[in-house]
């Protein structure tokens, strides 16, 4: 008898993110690779660009996409994160169609499913924020969702507080299929660090400011460099708005308003990043710049086919 152990399967995969905005889908990403890679905001379309972040234990690798909420743009901007979101329906293993459980269903959500019914790639329906409505309320929601798509699992959670997401990545791994590791184990996201720090300074700026600003900026690292020393990482970052009135409100009362701007995102990059940070902030006026296609690529946006 061959009493030699089995080798345990490795599995792999991609999974998108997608739902209509505000959902709480960067919560999600966050918490389950444990670490901040997608801003959070209570103001809806935070996520601009594709985050990809990585999940791995000792049985598999999950690639987690986290899209921008899939809205009706209202620029040039906007239609970029819109396609952005749509195209990585196709390209991944599995889709997490994220829902707000204290919201009814609307036109947005059912956008997203028409779209969905356009593709092969086997959907999970995830009810985030249950630990905000009452447990008899889930049952209706589930009933609504399902009269309109055929879905693999519906998994109820709370990304916030963790309720079910152990559940949740369970019923992910076990759709995955064998596969290599994709990335090295201790690896969390395959975005550059002036991206992660970009993203950082903007979700402060999101935290701290209202009404036209937050939408209206973009964070460009001008420098990152690292001290003779090697510990210490040298920032120096452009805030880009499109108004005199907003570079104004950023800065704020004797520079105030820009030096905590600048402390909490500092904080959160040292946290991150493991390392002493120095990092230095500036406002620059470029009026109109979500519409303008040569400014969009210069700050890091591209129409995908």
């Amino acid at each position: 008898m061959d009493n030699r152990k089995t080798k345990k399967s490795f599995k792999s995969g991609f999974v998108s993110i997608v739902g209509r905005p505000n959902v709480g889908k960067s919560t999600l990403l966050n918490h389950v690779v444990g670490h901040k890679i997608a801003i959070m905001s209570n103001k809806p379309q935070t996520t601009r660009n594709k985050i990809t972040a990585v999940h791995t234990t000792e049985d598999g690798q999950i690639i987690f996409l986290d899209t921008p909420g899939i809205h009706k743009p209202q620029s040039k901007l906007g239609n970029y994160m819109v396609t952005v979101a749509e195209n990585t329906l196709n390209e991944v293993d599995l889709v997490l169609f994220v829902v707000d459980a204290t919201e009814k269903r609307g036109a947005g959500d059912e956008y997203i499913i028409e779209r969905l019914k356009q593709v092969k790639t086997p959907v999970f329906l995830v009810i985030n924020k249950i630990d905000k409505v009452h447990p008899e309320a889930l049952l209706p929601i589930i009933d609504d969702y399902r009269k309109l798509y055929d879905f693999k699992q519906i998994v109820p959670i709370s990304a916030l507080e963790g309720n079910n997401t152990n559940s949740l990545m369970q019923a992910i791994m076990g759709e995955m299929e064998e596969g290599p590791m994709f990335y090295p184990a201790d690896q969390v996201t395959d975005h550059p660090e002036r991206f992660v720090a970009a993203e950082l300074i903007r979700e402060k700026v999101l935290h701290l400011t209202r009404e036209e600003v937050p939408h209206s900026i973009a964070v460009v690292i001008e420098e990152m460099k690292r001290g003779e020393n090697g510990k210490t990482l040298y920032i120096y970052a452009a805030i880009y708005v499109e108004r005199d009135s907003q570079r104004g409100i950023l800065i704020g009362e004797k520079g105030q308003m820009l030096k905590e701007i600048g402390r909490r995102a500092r904080k959160d990059i040292e946290r991150l990043m493991g390392d002493q940070v120095f990092l230095e902030l500036w406002i620059k006026v470029k009026k109109d710049w979500r519409n303008q296609e040569r400014m969009l690529r210069n700050f890091g946006f591209y129409n995908e086919e």
